[in-house]
C-alpha cells in the first residue's frame, strides 16, 4: 500500500516507451532475484487508536501532529502512513532473524513512545473492529485507487483504510531445484499461505459485529478481484506465470504531472503497450503498475508474503515472522512444510490463491478446519525444531511454542479470542484495547532479546 514511485522516474531509461516483449523480459528479470537465501525482512502495519479508549475515533489533526513528531526521530526502518492513517514499519534486509527482531523492536519502542506523548498507541487487528473506513491521506495515488477499487464494491475502501498485516519477506531462493529452489518456494508460499491465514487469523469483526469469517481481511482481498489481488495461474514456471499476470492485469491509473490521474476501465498493461493510448507506457509506468498489484505472494526480487493478519500484543508480529522464516530458510523445515501442505493442494482445485476453496476455508474457518489444523501443527513443530539452527533466542522459541500450544493444537487462532469476548461481554471496549507500550505477546513477557 505504501509503495512509492521509482526514484529513477525522471531518468531517460524510465521515460522511454516499452513494448510488450520488453515488459515480459523486464518482469522476468527484476521480480525473481535468485541466490542462496541470506536475508529476511518484515513489514508491520498497525492501527493507531486512543490508548485508553481505542473504540473512539482519532481526529485527523491529532494523527497529523503525531506523525509530524515521528518524522523527527531516527528510525532504522522506513516509516510510512497508509491511506486510513495506519502506520507501517518496513525493515531493512537483515542477515538473521535475531538481527531483524532487534531492529524492528527498537524502532517500535521509539514509535510507541512518541505516540504515547499524545495519548495514542498501536494496536494489532487484521481489520479495525470498531471504525468504518475513513481516508486520512489525500494524494493522487489513493484518489485513483479509491475510484478504481470502488468499481468492485466497498472491499477496497476497507482494505485501504481499516486493515493491517504482518508481511514477511524472504529471498526468492536458489535457481536450482530442491527445498530452497525458487520454484519450490513459490509453490510452498501459495500453499503454506493458506495455513498462515488460518493460524494467524485475527479479524472476525466489522462494525463491532461478527462477519462469520476468522480473517475478514483476507475475505476483503478476495472480494477486490483476481486481477488486482489474485495470484497468477498455478501452471508454468513462476517467472513466466508472473510476467503473464502482470501484462494481463488491469491498469489502475495513468499518471499525469498535473490534475487528477486517469483511471481507465478494462485496460490491461498488455493492451496499453499495444494501443499506446492515452500515451505510450514507459518503464516508470511498469514499475508503478507492479506496486498496484496485491497478490498474496508478491515477487519483488524477493517474495513478499502478504496474507498474515496483524497480531495482538506489542510483540505479536514476532511469532509469524519466526515461523515463516524457519519454514522457508531452514532446508529441513522447508521440506517438512512441503510434505505437510502437499495434501492440501487438492483442495485448491488448481485455482489461483486466494480465489480457491482452500484459501476461502482458511479465511472463514481458521484452524477449526481439521486438515488445516493438522498441517499447521506439523509446520509449527518443524519451525520449532529449526529455530535453534537459525540462531533464534530462547524467548522467541518459547513464544512460538506457547502459540503452538495455546492456539494451533487446539484448533484456535486470535480471532477466536475476540469472538469469545464478544459472546461473554457483548464487546467490552476496554478489554480490546492496545497494550499501551507494555511488551507482551499473548500474555507472555517481552521476547525481543
Amino acid at each position: 500500500m505504501s509503495d512509492s514511485m521509482d526514484d529513477c522516474g525522471d531518468c531517460t531509461e524510465h521515460r522511454t516507451a516499452v513494448t510488450e516483449a520488453e515488459v515480459d523480459a523486464l518482469v522476468q528479470g527484476i521480480c525473481f532475484k535468485t541466490g542462496p537465501p541470506r536475508t529476511l525482512g518484515v513489514e508491520v502495519e498497525w492501527l493507531v487508536h486512543e490508548l485508553r479508549l481505542p473504540q473512539l475515533p482519532v481526529a485527523p489533526e491529532r494523527l497529523e501532529a503525531a506523525y509530524a513528531a515521528l518524522r523527527t526521530v531516527p528510525l532504522r526502518s522506513p516509516l510510512t502512513v497508509e491511506p486510513g492513517g495506519q502506520l507501517e514499519l518496513s525493515s531493512p534486509p537483515a542477515a538473521s532473524l535475531t538481527e531483524l527482531i532487534e531492529t524492528v523492536s527498537a524502532d517500535l519502542d521509539t514509535v510507541r513512545a512518541v505516540l504515547a506523548e499524545d495519548g495514542l498507541g498501536l494496536v494489532g487487528f487484521g481489520h479495525d473492529p470498531w471504525h468504518t473506513p475513513r481516508r486520512f491521506l489525500r494524494e493522487p495515488r489513493y484518489d485513483a485507487m479509491e475510484v478504481c477499487l470502488d468499481r468492485t464494491g466497498t472491499a477496497g475502501r476497507h482494505m485501504m483504510c481499516t486493515s493491517a498485516s504482518v508481511q514477511v519477506c524472504v529471498d526468492a531462493g536458489y535457481e536450482e531445484p530442491g527445498p530452497l529452489g525458487h520454484e519450490r518456494r513459490w509453490w510452498l508460499a501459495h500453499h503454506l499461505g493458506a495455513v498462515l491465514v488460518a493460524a494467524f487469523a485475527n479479524s472476525p469483526l466489522v462494525g463491532r459485529e461478527p462477519t462469520g469469517w476468522r480473517s475478514t481481511r483476507q475475505l476483503l482481498w478476495t472480494e477486490i478481484g483476481a486481477g488486482r489481488a489474485g495470484a497468477p495461474p498455478a501452471d508454468g514456471p513462476p517467472r513466466t506465470a508472473w510476467a503473464r499476470h502482470v501484462l494481463d492485469a488491469p491498469v489502475m491509473c495513468v499518471r499525469h504531472d498535473g490534475g487528477p490521474w486517469d483511471v481507465p476501465e478494462g485496460l490491461t498493461f498488455r493492451a496499453w503497450t499495444r494501443s499506446r493510448s492515452p500515451r505510450p507506457p514507459t518503464r516508470a509506468d511498469l514499475d508503478y503498475h507492479l506496486t498496484t498489484l496485491f497478490p498474496p505472494v508478491r515477487p519483488r526480487g524477493h517474495l513478499e508474503l502478504r496474507m498474515i493478519d496483524a497480531q495482538p500484543g506489542d510483540d505479536g508480529w514476532i511469532v509469524p515472522l519466526a515461523v515463516t522464516a524457519a519454514l522457508f530458510d531452514d532446508p529441513e523445515a522447508a521440506e517438512a512444510a512441503h510434505r505437510a501442505v502437499k495434501p492440501l493442494a487438492e483442495r485448491a482445485l488448481n485455482l489461483p490463491a486466494p480465489h480457491n476453496p482452500l484459501w476461502i476455508d482458511a479465511a472463514r474457518q481458521g484452524l477449526a478446519d481439521a486438515e488445516l489444523r493438522e498441517a499447521a501443527v506439523a509446520c509449527f513443530t518443524a519451525a520449532l525444531e529449526a529455530l535453534p539452527r537459525l540462531g533464534a533466542t530462547s524467548p522467541v522459541i518459547d513464544a512460538v511454542a506457547a502459540y503452538l500450544n495455546r492456539y494451533v493444537v487446539r484448533g484456535r487462532c486470535p480471532a477466536d479470542d475476540l469472538l469469545d469476548r464478544l459472546r461473554e461481554t457483548d464487546i467490552p471496549q476496554t478489554r480490546l484495547r492496545s497494550t499501551g507500550g507494555t511488551p507482551t505477546i499473548h500474555g507472555r513477557k517481552d521476547i525481543r532479546t
